[in-house]
């Protein structure tokens, strides 16, 4: 893989990946004005948890026609973010981020008139990455070779934001379908480089430390083991499984786990990295198929806490708030209000249907 690093006309770095050498040297022309990011992180003293305000992020660019996307590559009288007329895959700070290394820094200590919301600034860094310069296509599509250097482009800016003084936590994530919120149709994925950890993966911690203390076991391996064997698995090969989880809290919902316990992408080795894209491919073809209807879906990594790396296991959530074709599963007062998921499908049943699946 070869990267190459160039500077966007208002200084934000761009990064192209390619697998044979080429040349990127095309300019970006357009007059922007600098990015001016204001986030801030705001305490909620009663969860124990850290919220992002970034008030700014309401002029970012909604759903523009085709023709106008700013994620298709450059050509003659229409610049775009990326100044190259074609690219395989790219990675880019976000125009309009949530997390800046270059934001405000002169934040009072806490919110107005609430001494117990400690306020920081909103350090930390937001990337999106472009999968293809194909517009019309879907990660479902890439096939093999291109879904492996997404693989390797995830893992390259894993370890290169997990080495930022005050990161903590490295998120790579694809957001699939204007149900699930996607304001930029472009096939692409985003990272986020937190100053903290996520509370997933605090809570699923915890459960593991508490799991170790109480029966001396490791937590991941004893779920990993079981759902390997069990009825849920919708496919395999010999470093990967993939299962629905017993407890799945979203309609169709699938869990990766590579077979050996890592702490997070860059620790993949090669053969885990081209077995992952064969039964991920696999997988999003099963959910691209399940329906005559679009199946929107967020793809997320669970990686380890760059502080925090020994117990954790690596692994993806694909899920899809779709139900049934003409029917989603909304987060209303339980899950929204409370927290507590009520789920609509049966996770064997979901399992089994995803299995019948014919993939070509």
């Amino acid at each position: 893989m070869i990267r190459t690093s160039r500077r966007l006309a208002d200084g934000r770095e761009i990064l192209y990946f390619d697998r044979e050498a080429t040349a990127r040297n095309a300019v970006d022309r357009r007059d922007l004005p600098p990015v001016a990011t204001h986030s801030q992180l705001r305490f909620d003293a009663l969860l124990g948890e850290w919220v992002t305000v970034a008030s700014h992020r309401q002029t970012r660019t909604f759903l523009p026609p085709a023709d106008e996307c700013p994620l298709c590559p450059s050509r003659e009288g229409r610049a775009t973010e990326i100044p190259e007329s074609d690219y395989q895959v790219v990675v880019f700070e976000n125009r309009f981020p949530s997390l800046a290394t270059g934001v405000a820094r002169d934040v009072p200590a806490t919110a107005p008139g609430a001494g117990l919301a400690e306020l920081r600034p909103g350090f930390g860094r937001c990337e999106v990455v472009c999968f293809t310069s194909d517009h019309d296509r879907v990660f479902a599509d890439l096939g093999p070779e291109r879904a492996r250097l997404v693989v390797d482009v995830w893992a390259e800016r894993t370890a290169e934001l997990s080495a930022v003084d005050g990161v903590e936590q490295v998120f790579c994530f694809e957001n699939h379908g204007e149900e699930i919120g996607v304001t930029l149709s472009h096939p692409h994925g985003q990272i986020y480089a937190y100053p903290f950890v996520t509370p997933r993966v605090e809570k699923v911690l915890r459960a593991v430390h508490r799991h170790r203390e109480t029966t001396g076991g490791d937590l991941f391996a004893e779920v990993v083991a079981e759902e390997t064997t069990g009825p849920r698995v919708v496919a395999a090969n010999e470093h990967w499984t993939a299962f629905v989880p017993a407890a799945a809290r979203w309609p169709y919902e699938v869990q990766f786990f590579p077979l050996r316990k890592v702490p997070d992408l860059p620790a993949l080795g090669d053969d885990e990295r081209d077995a992952f894209v064969q039964v991920y491919l696999d997988v999003l073809a099963r959910f691209a198929r399940r329906f005559d209807t679009p199946m929107p879906y967020i793809a997320s990594w669970n990686q380890a806490p760059v502080r925090s790396r020994d117990d954790w296991w690596l692994h993806l959530q694909l899920f899809s708030l779709r139900r049934a074709p003409g029917k989603l599963k909304y987060l209303a007062g339980s899950e929204s209000g409370m927290g507590a998921f009520i789920t609509d499908t049966n996770p064997e049943d979901i399992a089994e249907q995803l299995r019948a699946v014919v993939v070509e």
